[in-house]
Formats: C-alpha cells, sequence, structure tokens
C-alpha cells in the first residue's frame, strides 16, 4: 500500500509499505483522509518536531478518517464499512497518573501519537491508504459527518480542549491571537461555546476571511493596526515568543491568557513583565483529553469545519501539499490529503 514517508529533513517519499493486518482488539481503517498538521511539516522540513527527532522513516499524520475494512477477534460495537476517525493517542504502561491528575490523560508522561518520532521504534501515522488502530482508539462519525469533516475531528478536539481549559465562556467576550487553522478552530469552538463576541487578529488577510467564515464577529489585521485592549479573556494560537508581549498587553488585568499555540523548546526572548503587572493568569493547553468525541457531536450539532479547509490533494502528490502548507504565500488553512477511494 501507499504510505507518505517522511525519511529526513527535505526528503518526502511515497513508499510501498505492508499491508496492515488486524490482530485481537485491532481494526484496519481504509484512511480517506488526512489533515497536514504543524507537526508533519516540522518533520519534513527539519527532521525533527520539538525534541522527537526521526531516526527511521516515518509515516506521517494523526489528523485521519476513513472507513473500517477489518475486525480483529474480540472487536465489539464496530462494524465492517463504518465511518470512523481516531483518537491518535495511546498511552504507555499501565495509566496510572497522580490523584491531582486525575482524568487529564494528555499529560501522561509517555503517550504514542500517530505520526511521532517521540518513540524508537517511532509510531507510525495514518497518511496512508490503509491504517491499523486499536479498537479503543476508533471514534464512529455521528450520521451527517463525512470523513473529509471527521477528519478535522482531531484539530477541533484541540481547540475545545483550550476552551474548556478556559472556564465557561457563555457572555464573555474572547479575543484570538492567530486564525492559522488551530486559530480559526478555536474561532468556532469559542461560538460554540457560548461567547458573546470572538475578536480574531492575525497578520493574512486570507486568514482572517477564513475566521471571519469560522465565526469570528470582528478581525482585526495587526501588521497595520494594534492589538484591542483590555480583553478579559485571550487565546493565543501563533506560537510565536516574539508576540507574547504584545498579547499580555492585551489582556485586561485580572484577565486569562491560554496559550495553545505551541510556543519553541529552545530558549527565546518574550517580554513577559505584564505577566505579573496586570496580574494576569496564563494557562497551558496541551492536545486533548477525549474532546474528540465533543468535536464530532458539536459537528453534527451544526459546527461547520469546512471553511478551515482551503486545499485538496491526492496521495501521490503529498510533497506539493506540504510545500502549500507551508508556503506563507499560498493563501492556504488546512491542506487536505485524500489518501484513498474516489
Amino acid at each position: 500500500m501507499k504510505a507518505v514517508v517522511v525519511h529526513g529533513a527535505n526528503d518526502l517519499r511515497i513508499d510501498d509499505r505492508p499491508e496492515p493486518v488486524a490482530g485481537p482488539g485491532e481494526v484496519v481503517i481504509d484512511v480517506e483522509w488526512g489533515g497536514i498538521c504543524g507537526s508533519d511539516l516540522s518533520y519534513w522540513r527539519h527532521g525533527a518536531s520539538g525534541t522527537a527527532a526521526l531516526k527511521s522513516p516515518l509515516v506521517l499524520g494523526h489528523e485521519v478518517a476513513g472507513r473500517i475494512s477489518t475486525l480483529g477477534a474480540g472487536v465489539e460495537h464496530l462494524e465492517v464499512g463504518q465511518a470512523v476517525t481516531v483518537h491518535p493517542a495511546e498511552l504507555v504502561g499501565d495509566g496510572t497518573m497522580p490523584e491531582r491528575l486525575r482524568g487529564r490523560t494528555n499529560l501522561y508522561p509517555q503517550i504514542r501519537y500517530f505520526g511521532s518520532a517521540a518513540f524508537d521504534p517511532h509510531t507510525d501515522g495514518g497518511f496512508s491508504e490503509r491504517k491499523l488502530a486499536r479498537a479503543f482508539q476508533v471514534r464512529p462519525l455521528p450520521a451527517g459527518v463525512d470523513t473529509r469533516r471527521g477528519a478535522l475531528a482531531e484539530p477541533l478536539a484541540v481547540a475545545m480542549h483550550a476552551v474548556n481549559r478556559a472556564g465557561s465562556l457563555r457572555g464573555r467576550d474572547v479575543l484570538v491571537n492567530g486564525a492559522g487553522p488551530i486559530g480559526s478552530l478555536v474561532t468556532a469552538a469559542a461560538k460554540f461555546a457560548g461567547a458573546r463576541s470572538v475578536t480574531a487578529t492575525d497578520i493574512s488577510d486570507v486568514s482572517l476571511k477564513i475566521a471571519r467564515a469560522m465565526g469570528a464577529d470582528e478581525v482585526i489585521n495587526v501588521s497595520d493596526n494594534p492589538l484591542p485592549a483590555d480583553m478579559e479573556l485571550v487565546f493565543e494560537a501563533t506560537g510565536i515568543p516574539a508576540v507574547l508581549g504584545g498579547v499580555l498587553r492585551a489582556t485586561a488585568r485580572g484577565g486569562t491568557l491560554i496559550q495553545v499555540g505551541n510556543l519553541p523548546g529552545a530558549p527565546a526572548p518574550a517580554a513577559l513583565g505584564d505577566l505579573v503587572t496586570r496580574e494576569i493568569t496564563w494557562i497551558g493547553s496541551y492536545r486533548f483529553v477525549d474532546e474528540i468525541t465533543d468535536a464530532l457531536q458539536a459537528m453534527q450539532n451544526g459546527l461547520d469545519v469546512s471553511p478551515v479547509i482551503t486545499h485538496t490533494f491526492g496521495i501521490n502528490d503529498a510533497e506539493e501539499a506540504m510545500q502549500t502548507a507551508a508556503d506563507p504565500t499560498a493563501g492556504s488553512s488546512k491542506v487536505m490529503l485524500r489518501l484513498s477511494g474516489t
């Protein structure tokens, strides 16, 4: 079968991989759609994502959906032909966590994640014609949610987890700094959660147009306009240290800043003085617990993720797809791969 495999920095290939075989408690999925994420781009451009560096070829992709083709022994409540997505995380070990972290499995210290080089051997992702998954990772798509949109349940879950970290949004005014795919999905999730208004900011008019389509009440291009002031609740979705000073200044005194954009693991300059003098609560948000299930329910109940999809490519054109997703002048947001099917 075909698979999108990164062999090193700037070395992406369409390889022929062995067909997966479902063992007990496993399923094989005919993968139809995959969404390109920033970590996929990082492995392709740098041979690493954060502290996880390639030691061997890796199949990319953790935002995927398709249809079950094979059930392993003992698998119940799933059916061949069923449209599904996958929770890409699997805990390594017995899953025991401190009482203070009960239920926060996203913070478990050892997690295998689709398309990740954090472990050796690596954990192959789902950018392939077929993918083996544990049955407990599989999430059936609800009626009305096709596999193209179902592949975006994973990034929507990231956005919904960030929103959940903020507490109730009902009746609150929200700022989302950064209108890339995650920022636009945070915008949609915030509106779905009852925010009174959402203001999205970016330096790209294309991205801001998408944020508007995802529910933003106001959009501001901050390349030539200041950030709004005195925002009680702010989501920082760029992960760029240089912008943190301005974002903290935009946060109201005593307000809350949710950091959903991944910050670099290496030292980087940032102006953080307002964190103290304005008594800002700065909250990190990492992946998600089981908000992928909530994301699917939200899609069924009317949350439309389709505006964030800007480009689609076939599996054989995966490198062009990556180039498009990485090019700030291409006008892309979420770039999708058609991995199998018609």
